[in-house]
């Protein structure tokens, strides 16, 4: 699970709902937020405003059908809902869409991390896909944690799991830091 309970995962699912439900009340359009807007704010400042609804949150949401659920200073949660729509010709999720939702947290992990005035780009992404998603999965969340952020470099892991907690994928990055313009 995506803590060390003991829920079973019918309370886990229904936390999760309830997370993204409450989250979901305040992130009132997607978009893309104007330099200016995110001018001499920190990751975590961002995301924030992102939670707030000042700033809009990203489009890719809306495309794939998954949203921020929580974000600290290491770390980032995603949440997705696997559909029919996300699916290959083999009957199961496309492994793009659980890719994207995997690059989300461990690319939002680092985001979260950097201090005002830093910006920063995925330069690997490496996936493992442990078992097929299907829509009988309900749920899925994506947890990113920062492994290292230095000045120029950081690495981050995620893994997607269900709310019984097995693990469907998982995830690592490399990506570079550099001072945004």
């Amino acid at each position: 699970m995506d803590t060390m309970t003991t829920e079973s995962p019918e309370h886990v699912l229904a936390r999760w709902e309830a997370d993204e439900a409450e989250r979901r009340k305040t992130m009132i359009r997607s978009g893309v937020a104007r330099p200016e807007q995110v001018a001499g704010l920190s990751g975590m400042q961002v995301f924030e405003a992102m939670f707030a609804g000042t700033l809009p949150y990203p489009p890719i949401a809306d495309t794939s059908d998954f949203v921020l659920i929580e974000a600290n200073l290491t770390r980032a949660v995603f949440q997705g809902r696997p559909q029919l729509r996300h699916y290959n010709p083999l009957g199961s999720v496309h492994g793009g869409w659980i890719a994207t939702l995997l690059d989300s947290c461990v690319g939002c992990a680092v985001h979260v991390s950097l201090p005002a005035g830093k910006a920063y780009t995925t330069a690997e992404l490496k996936v493992n896909y442990v078992r097929a998603v299907t829509e009988r999965v309900g749920l899925v969340r994506a947890i990113g944690s920062v492994i290292h952020r230095g000045n120029r470099m950081a690495t981050a892991d995620g893994r997607l799991v269900g709310p019984d907690g097995k693990l469907y994928a998982h995830a690592s990055t490399t990506c570079f830091i550099f001072d945004a313009s």
